[in-house]
C-alpha cells in the first residue's frame, strides 16, 4: 500500500549568522599607523611657528637701514635750539659772530644789541639761553656792569664774555659779576661753539691764558692784586693823579696811597712807572 507522503515541515533555512560588526583590526591598524613616525612633517599649531621663522613685530624692530622708520606718534621732538643774544658795539664783530654761530644746527641768533644798556633791556624780555657779551662799549655801561645786571634778573640767561681783553683788570670784574665763561675773540670757531653749549648748561669755559692767571692767583694770593688795587693801578697806567683817582673811584687820597703801597710791595717795585710795567707784563692790567 502506497504510503501517503507525510506532511513535512517546511525546510528550515540555514540559520544566518548574526551580522557581526567589523573587527577592531582596522582600528588597530589605524593605531599602529598613528604610532609610526609620519613620512611628512605634521602641520604645526599657528601659535607655535618654527624658531627660524620668528620675526619681531614691526614696531619693535630697530629702524631698518633700507627704509626710514615710520612715525608712530611716539618719536621725541628735536631739542629746542639754544637762543643767543649778541652784545657788541662793533657791527663787524656781531656779523662775524653771527656767521660763525649760525652754521651750528642747534644755535639760533635771537637778537643783537649794540650797547650794554640795550643788552640788559633785551635780556630782560626773556627767552634767551646765552648772552655773548663784549666788555668795552665806549661810553656808558661796560660789559661787566651789564653782566651783573643780567645775572640779577629772574631766571637769567647765562653770560659768556667774548672780548679782546684778557687782563686781570678785565677778567676779575666780569667773573665776579656772574659771567659763566670768558673767551678771547681769537678763539677758534669750534672752541667758541663748545663754550656756548657749555654755558647753556651752566658749565664754565675759560680762555687758557685767563685760566692760568686765575690759577696763579690761587697759588699765591698774597702777591696777587685785589680788584680795587687792579682798578687803581689801571688808572695810574692811564696817567691819572692820586687826586683824580680818588674822585673817579670815590675814595680818599689816603686810601689811594695805601693801595699804591700794597701794589709796590706785591710787585716788588718802588715807583708808579715800574708798577705799571711789571703789571702789564704779567697781564694784570690791560696793555
Amino acid at each position: 500500500m502506497t504510503e501517503e507522503p507525510t506532511a513535512q515541515e517546511p525546510a528550515k533555512e540555514p540559520a544566518k549568522e548574526p551580522t557581526r560588526k567589523p573587527t577592531q583590526e582596522p582600528t588597530q591598524v589605524s593605531i599602529q599607523e598613528s604610532t609610526q613616525e609620519p613620512a611628512y612633517e605634521p602641520a604645526q599649531d599657528p601659535a607655535q611657528e618654527p624658531t627660524h621663522k620668528t620675526r619681531a613685530p614691526r614696531e619693535s624692530r630697530e629702524p631698518g637701514r633700507h627704509r626710514p622708520a615710520q612715525d608712530d606718534g611716539t618719536a621725541q621732538p628735536p631739542p629746542a635750539p639754544i637762543r643767543l643774544l649778541l652784545a657788541d658795539d662793533h657791527p663787524v664783530v656781531r656779523a662775524g659772530l653771527r656767521a660763525v654761530l649760525e652754521g651750528e644746527p642747534d644755535f639760533r641768533i635771537a637778537a643783537e644789541a649794540a650797547t650794554a644798556e640795550r643788552a640788559v633791556e633785551v635780556a630782560a624780555e626773556g627767552g634767551f639761553d646765552v648772552v655773548l657779551m663784549d666788555l668795552q662799549f665806549g661810553s656808558g655801561m661796560n660789559g661787566s656792569q651789564a653782566t651783573a645786571a643780567i645775572t640779577a634778573l629772574p631766571d637769567p640767561p647765562r653770560v659768556l664774555v667774548v672780548t679782546t681783553y684778557g687782563s686781570d683788570a678785565d677778567t676779575l670784574p666780569a667773573i665776579e659779576a656772574g659771567a659763566t665763561g670768558y673767551l678771547l675773540k681769537d678763539a677758534p670757531p669750534e672752541e667758541l661753539a663748545a663754550a656756548v653749549r657749555a654755558a647753556a648748561v651752566g658749565r664754565s669755559t675759560l680762555a687758557p691764558a685767563v685760566a692760568d692767571r686765575l690759577m696763579d692767583r690761587m697759588r699765591a694770593p698774597s702777591v696777587s692784586l685785589s680788584r680795587r688795587e687792579t682798578e687803581v693801578l689801571g688808572l695810574v697806567a692811564d696817567g691819572l693823579t692820586n687826586g683824580e683817582i680818588s674822585r673817579r673811584l670815590h675814595l680818599s687820597q689816603a686810601t689811594v696811597k695805601s693801595h699804591l703801597v700794597h701794589i709796590y710791595t706785591k710787585l716788588e717795585v718802588d715807583s708808579r712807572t715800574a708798577a705799571v710795567a711789571v703789571a702789564t707784563d704779567r697781564g694784570l692790567i690791560r696793555r
